[in-house]
């Protein structure tokens, strides 16, 4: 009889570090000489996230058009297909960022209908410190509407774990108020916290998801309508762009340089971004550039150190603006960016879309 899948999925608001985290755990257990399947997630097709696991050489199945609890039989169907050739001891899971009611739509449906083939890690949903803190002051000026806040908080409500990310940006106090914040919001919860840049906070990480017991039991109280509504106030817009030039260019200043460029049009246009990505990908390296928060700088989060004539980009932004403003802005910055380098940019395929109403392919009222 084969052995069960240890099912490993973290949840958390857009920009929470997700994909930093899950890529620290999926190398934590390839080290260990476990073999590692990882599913992204995405409203959109063409992610960042998917071809970031595959240059760190990791086996990615991509579930694209929405999330994994209206996509359920499609998240078992890659699993199935990443298992094809040698069953994987772990899957690690990213869901779509704005996406909650997670324990009822996917973790219980996959105890209750696949219970022998998988083996439920504790579910963790990692907390960003930028938006987190405005939100869970209930700042005025949080960046995002109530209703985009409500999914945040839903988020960390049905969480087994709630880990602080980016402590190392963070003075102690910074830290203590936020860890404050999340008792107040989520008292019997407990809180763990990491940076998946530097790794601190990991090994307990690693020892809180090893536990087995009773886990992803806790069943939200949520009204679908504000989660909807607050979803849909996201303007989501991936692309993807062949750059050519006639001499080499630095990849990396190219990347930084964009996020920097889109970073102050929305400042400019007084919109909220919940997340920026842009990957630059070329013959044997690549790079990322970030943007989390219009409090927090643009970041190069990892470098190509590469110097190349061609290169492709992939941009997938999450922006609270209306998605044919973001898609303008989103063009304009990389013409003009590749045309300051000296390249050409194509735009071989661009997505712009609202996230429709959450439809759940299952939907349980009591767990086990």
């Amino acid at each position: 009889m084969p052995h069960s899948i240890r099912y490993v999925m973290i949840g958390g608001f857009l920009g929470a570090g997700k994909t930093t985290t899950l890529l620290r755990l999926a190398d934590h257990y390839r080290r260990r000489g476990l073999r590692v399947g990882v599913v992204t997630n995405d409203q959109a097709e063409d992610l960042v996230d998917t071809n970031t696991f595959r240059a760190g050489g990791f086996d990615v199945g991509e579930v694209a058009g929405a999330c994994f609890c209206c996509r359920f039989d499609e998240l078992l169907a890659t699993i199935e297909r990443l298992g094809a050739a040698r069953q994987p001891d772990v899957i690690l899971a990213e869901p779509v960022g704005s996406c909650t009611d997670l324990v009822a739509t996917v973790i219980q449906p996959i105890k209750q209908l696949y219970g022998t083939r998988f083996d439920i890690a504790p579910y963790c949903v990692i907390l960003k410190p930028s938006h987190g803190r405005k939100i869970l002051r209930n700042e005025r000026r949080a960046g995002f509407s109530p209703k985009a806040a409500y999914i945040l908080r839903k988020q960390l409500e049905e969480a087994d774990a709630i880990l602080i990310n980016r402590i190392d940006e963070l003075a102690e106090d910074e830290a203590a108020e936020l860890q404050q914040l999340v008792h107040e919001h989520c008292p019997d919860t407990p809180v763990l916290r990491i940076s998946a840049r530097t790794g601190a906070g990991f090994e307990a990480l690693t020892e809180l998801l090893e536990q087995r017991g009773e886990f992803g039991r806790k069943i939200l109280d949520i009204d679908y309508d504000t989660y909807a509504e607050g979803e849909a106030e996201l303007g989501w817009v991936n692309a993807n762009v062949q750059l050519r030039g006639e001499r080499p260019f630095d990849l990396d200043d190219l990347l930084l340089r964009a996020v920097r460029t889109l970073h102050e049009q929305f400042t400019r246009q007084g919109v909220e971004p919940a997340h920026l990505k842009v990957i630059g990908l070329a013959e044997g390296s690549f790079g990322v550039a970030n943007l989390v928060s219009s409090d927090i700088p643009p970041e190069l989060s990892l470098s190509s150190h590469c110097r190349t004539a061609t290169a492709d980009l992939i941009v997938n932004a999450r922006v609270a603006c209306d998605p044919q403003l973001l898609e303008r802005c989103v063009r304009e910055t990389v013409e003009r960016c590749a045309a300051d380098a000296g390249a050409s940019a194509a735009f071989r395929g661009v997505q712009s879309l609202r996230p429709g109403r959450p439809t759940p392919t299952h939907r349980t009222t009591t767990a086990r």
